[in-house]
């Protein structure tokens, strides 16, 4: 995947960004109460260790949370990446119809579940179309990526996402119906150099 990106093309797209300003919990508004979402793995803003990547088991970590607002039937949890080089950003993970009681995720937790549980609780699509934990893979010399962990309370009255849902189906939903948000970055990078062509070539200026 990305990691076979070289790293003169990845410093080369280093400009080349989606954007914070395009993840789900800004198109969403800030009309909303505030959830405590933390992982015991690392800190806000803190590199996530390799076991969660694509350079390690490609497991998803484990998250933890504060008590939703009365009123909630659902929560809804987003994971993309704000720096990928893409129009918009990359769908790491989509978990529609999670317990408001449930308050954690254990690691490994997102991982492909069909048509989900009988509660209503549904591993979605990531951006490669898969269900489960797409983990995180950025291209070599392209700068520390942004990986936005984003929790939704939603309350009664929220639309049907459908099985399996991908991420316009879910914002579709809950769109008017958020009753609280959590936010958690995590940041990975690869800057390791990366060879170019055949032996003694040099790589583009």
């Amino acid at each position: 995947m990305l990691e076979h990106i070289p790293a003169w093309l990845g410093h080369a797209m280093s400009d080349l960004r989606a954007g914070i300003d395009k993840l789900a919990i800004v198109q969403l508004g800030t009309n909303f109460e505030t959830l405590d979402l933390t992982s015991p793995a690392f800190a806000h803003e803190g590199r996530m260790p390799p076991r969660f990547t694509a350079d390690g088991e490609g497991v998803s970590p484990p998250l933890v949370w504060s008590e939703p607002p009365v009123g909630t039937a659902r929560m809804v949890l987003i994971v993309e990446d704000a720096d990928a080089p893409t129009p918009q950003p990359l769908v790491h993970a989509i978990i529609w119809g999670l317990e408001a009681d449930a308050g954690q995720l254990v690691e490994g937790a997102i991982a492909a579940d069909g048509k989900g549980n009988a509660a209503g609780r549904d591993v979605g699509r990531n951006s490669y179309l898969r269900e489960g934990w797409l983990p995180p893979d950025p291209p070599s010399g392209h700068g520390e990526h942004r990986y936005a962990f984003q929790l939704f309370a939603i309350g009664a009255g929220a639309g049907d996402a459908g099985t399996t849902p991908g991420r316009s189906a879910v914002i579709e939903a809950i769109t008017g119906h958020v009753l609280a948000a959590g936010f958690l970055i995590g940041t990975y990078s690869r800057e390791e150099d990366a060879p170019v062509g055949p032996v003694g070539m040099a790589a583009p200026a």
